[in-house]
């Protein structure tokens, strides 16, 4: 099961294995780094974990993109600019670099802000699902995606958006707030905007190889992950010193600035924690990119394991932190999930046979 080649479901297996893994100690760090120095934790604010985790995280994705040279792209076709040769996918690539440097910070930046984002997290959840699906509607009628989807992945979606959406049943009085709140809707929005653009990219990547061009979700990963790198560096430079240049006197500035010139006594920790996170990206990313498989499979497959590894995560941290045990609706989440689960495994069982008929995969 373990030696089966590229394409297959084992392989499949293994990198949601992979992605669950890394994911649950990435919520337990978080909690852990960020819980209440009164009780014995570091009492890290959570921008300041974020600044060290995500140094954590970059380290790692860079590292393995550099040494292993994975940014040596096997291209449908390579472009002469002067004397510079390079692959054509490049051009979309770097623009998905920059799609993934703006849903990093965001999704954590949600936590951050003085209001209910119980609500905002849901549709950050759901909206990566619709995405999915979206996209491949709209690259069926293009003619890029030559796969239907079938109807089990369609009731999946269904499933996956109720166990995501579970928590609006559970709202308190201003759990809406965020609408109201200029800085909540332009991170919301941006989120949302560059998933779309990076998953429709990821999908017409994976969807136009020439035939006989190997399928290199190294390659894709690494010019993404440098792309994206560049672009965080140089936002985290502009906003050190943006009280220094422009008078800024948003307290977030003061503690983002604060991280680098004043770091906690656990910082080191907690970049080593961020690697996990950092680790989470090349299996989410690789699922999201899996051989044969739709967006909306893709999608459903990465969002699924991402919400039961956070029912984990709270579980866990539970036991060993003293945190607060899952809640009624994490529960009910679960059960929407495990059916949504049911629906793609028999999704996946038909596009292992269509796949194979088609001599795209070899079972052993």
């Amino acid at each position: 099961m373990w030696k089966s080649s590229e394409g297959t479901t084992a392989g499949l297996i293994r990198l949601c294995a992979g992605y669950f893994f890394f994911y649950v100690i990435t919520g337990i760090t978080v909690k852990y780094f960020t819980g209440s120095a009164a009780r014995g934790y570091p009492g890290m604010e959570e921008i300041e974990y974020l600044v060290y985790s995500t140094i954590g995280a970059n380290f790692v994705t860079l590292s393995v993109a550099l040494i292993l040279r994975w940014y040596r792209l096997t291209s449908n076709r390579m472009i002469t600019w002067g004397k510079i040769r390079f692959p054509q996918e490049i051009v979309y690539i770097i623009p998905s670099g920059i799609c993934t440097a703006v849903v990093i910070p965001t999704t954590t930046l949600m936590y951050l802000l003085p209001i209910s984002v119980m609500v905002a997290m849901v549709i950050m959840r759901a909206s990566v699902i619709i995405i999915s699906r979206t996209v491949d509607a709209i690259q069926i009628r293009q003619g890029i995606l030559k796969k239907e989807v079938y109807w089990e992945e369609n009731v999946a979606v269904i499933f996956a958006l109720l166990a995501a959406s579970v928590n609006i049943m559970y709202v308190a009085p201003g759990d809406f707030d965020f609408v109201n709140s200029p800085e909540a809707m332009i991170i919301l929005g941006s989120y949302i905007v560059a998933y779309s653009i990076r998953i429709y990219i990821m999908n017409y990547y994976k969807n136009t190889r020439a035939k006989g061009i190997k399928l290199d979700n190294n390659g894709f990963f690494a010019i993404e992950q440098i792309a994206a790198s560049v672009v965080m560096f140089s936002a985290a430079f502009l906003l050190f010193h943006s009280v220094d240049w422009f008078g800024a006197v948003n307290e977030q500035f003061f503690i983002f600035h604060n991280a680098f010139s004043e770091p906690r006594p656990m910082w080191f920790g907690a970049v080593i924690a961020g690697t996990a996170f950092g680790l989470v990206a090349f299996f989410s990313v690789f699922i999201f990119m899996f051989k044969g498989r739709t967006a909306t499979f893709a999608g459903l497959v990465n969002r699924l394991t991402s919400l039961v590894a956070g029912t984990a995560a709270t579980l866990i941290s539970y036991v060993l932190f003293q945190g607060k045990f899952p809640k009624t609706q994490d529960w009910v989440s679960l059960v929407f999930i495990f059916i949504a689960v049911a629906f793609l495994s028999r999704a996946e069982k038909k596009r292992i046979q269509e796949l194979a008929a088609a001599k795209e995969i070899e079972i052993h």
